[in-house]
């Protein structure tokens, strides 16, 4: 445990962190928001693959490009990076010898990937019995498709979600995945939840457990409700465009000055609606009085909604309903998002200071955990490739001259030197 790291929730948890991408990195950076020691471990000179998936990517004081692009940052904020060669048998010794005092353990090499290096559940916990160990995989550790890759695009195509978003076809559109790699994200969290569920049960057995994760099997778990529909009646849910499948009017609809969204619930929303809008009879109408008649006459309602809300601007409605309870509100952009009043006053843009970026910090998305007691700390900007690999090889019990050896042996990576600034030309 480091000191910084000393009041969140779960200080004085050791998390050895072997992922890479994005699924993984979710669930150890929200460890690491929490208070965990994380130590992510990089490939020497290549890192995490997502440091070369750009552009955007952090320019450092002289604007020359670096390896911190958008998405590395994204995921892997309060870390500490170990660089090693896996091929080197004295790195795969320092990543066993972390391995046995730490807590939880996460990797998401191909199936049986991590047994080659002696990395696997069964080598790692019969050194330290109590490890809580995660393997996150496309499909899991099992089935007809275990040894296939899976990245994010693959889980929402396979798993179904594509398959509900977008619009309809019949308005010439096609399936769509969502905009963000949410099949990893969501991954990421079922992870987050299942270790602590496991530190929980060691708690009572003092027993570490080995938990299989697949990218495939959460995006079926969160279908949902979509899901538990087909189950229910063995028919496929459609594309609705923005529209709910159960819920109308729910939708994007036309103001005098563009789109914007109205989320009506419930009956008595839907007549405060009405009665805003100046026909307040279309609330006792057969066709829309209850919310089942309403999904029936989908087409009608919404085609009357239209009519409606074209003749006020976004503003006005929102300004009039409001204060009325009937959901309502813009679509943004992600810039207009982060510059919402509302993301302001959440801590929704962390700002830290960075020894490469040329006006000294870099901004990651806030944690949306609001603790009472123990908050979420912003104490280590996303690290540079093995810019904590001497720091972390002391606390092991490598000394400094055993360190220089180590790296003069191309087992270690100490990062790359940090930039000094060029004087401006003359």
């Amino acid at each position: 445990m480091t000191a910084d790291t000393a009041q969140g929730p779960l200080a004085g948890l050791l998390v050895l962190d072997m992922t890479r991408i994005l699924a993984g990195p979710t669930a150890t950076q929200l460890f690491a928001d929490l208070g965990a020691n994380v130590i992510k471990i990089e490939r020497s000179g290549v890192g995490d693959d997502t440091r070369r998936w750009g552009p955007p990517f952090m320019e450092d004081v002289n604007g020359e490009r670096t390896q911190e692009s958008a998405y590395y940052l994204s995921a892997n904020r309060n870390k500490r990076s170990l660089a090693l060669d896996f091929s080197k048998p004295e790195a795969l010794e320092i990543m066993r010898r972390i391995a046995r005092d730490a807590d939880f353990a996460l990797e998401n090499f191909k199936t049986g990937g991590a047994k080659k290096y002696g990395l696997d559940y069964a080598s790692l916990s019969a050194i330290n019995p109590r490890l809580i160990y995660c393997s996150i995989t496309g499909y899991g550790q099992t089935g007809p498709l275990a040894s296939h890759a899976g990245y994010d695009f693959m889980a929402q195509a396979r798993g179904g979600i594509m398959s509900v978003t977008g619009e309809p076809g019949e308005a010439g559109g096609q399936p769509m995945k969502v905009g963000v790699g949410i099949a990893d994200v969501m991954t990421g969290m079922y992870a987050a939840v299942a270790v602590l569920a496991a530190l929980n049960e060691r708690g009572r057995s003092g027993q570490g457990q080995y938990i299989d994760l697949s990218l495939f099997d959460t995006q079926l778990a969160w279908l949902i409700n979509q899901g538990t529909a087909h189950l229910m009646t063995g028919e496929t849910p459609v594309r609705l465009g923005n529209g709910h499948p159960t819920i109308v009017p729910y939708n994007a609809f036309q103001a005098s000055d563009g789109p914007f969204i109205i989320a009506i619930g419930n009956d008595s929303q839907f007549a405060k609606f009405c009665e805003a809008a100046g026909e307040p009879h279309l609330a006792a109408d057969p066709r829309y009085a209850t919310n089942a008649a309403r999904v029936t006459n989908r087409e009608a309602i919404e085609a009357d909604m239209n009519r409606l809300t074209a003749a006020k601007t976004r503003a006005e409605w929102t300004e009039q309903l409001a204060p009325l309870g009937v959901p309502v509100g813009p679509i943004n952009t992600i810039t207009d998002a982060f510059a919402e009043p509302q993301a302001e006053a959440r801590g929704a843009t962390v700002r830290q200071p960075h020894a490469v970026a040329p006006d000294g910090e870099v901004r990651t998305i806030g944690n949306p955990i609001k603790f009472s007691r123990t908050p979420v700390a912003y104490n280590r900007p996303p690290p540079r490739r093995g810019e904590h690999t001497r720091e972390v090889l002391g606390e092991f019990g490598y000394d400094a001259s055993a360190i220089d050896a180590l790296a003069a042996a191309g087992v270690i990576d100490c990062g790359d030197p940090l930039p000094v600034q060029r004087e401006a030309a003359q």
